[in-house]
């Protein structure tokens, strides 16, 4: 059974630091791919960041330079590192489990990234 658990949001001053955790326990690394996307209030929910099984990866513009997502499969854990915020990244941010031959997504429940200034 796939679990999905992210942590490490909180509260940050504007050009600060956080770094995102998500365990995904139940996950194979070589049959997953993982991803970090985010809803701010009033908006859709957007694509972040995501890896590959492989370790590619991919950046939405807004976050390019500033983000980086790694993971560590022996852990089945992917990390978000998040730099020089703005307050626009103030968001929920999701972590995402895809089970890429067959499109299918586990979604944890979110956590509060809010960036003030």
């Amino acid at each position: 059974q796939v679990r999905v658990v992210e942590s490490g949001g909180g509260l940050v001053q504007t050009g600060g630091s956080l770094r995102l955790s998500c365990d995904a326990s139940g996950t194979m690394s070589r049959f997953f791919a993982m991803g970090w996307y985010r809803q701010a209030p009033g908006k859709q929910r957007e694509l972040v960041a995501t890896t590959t099984s492989t370790g590619s990866t991919n950046y939405a513009d807004s976050v390019k330079g500033r983000f980086t997502i790694s993971r560590e499969n022996a852990r089945n854990t992917v990390y978000l590192e998040m730099n020089s915020l703005k307050r626009e990244d103030t968001a929920v941010y999701y972590c995402n489990a895809r089970l890429t031959q067959y499109n299918i997504d586990y979604w944890g429940k979110g956590t509060l990234v809010t960036v003030s200034s």
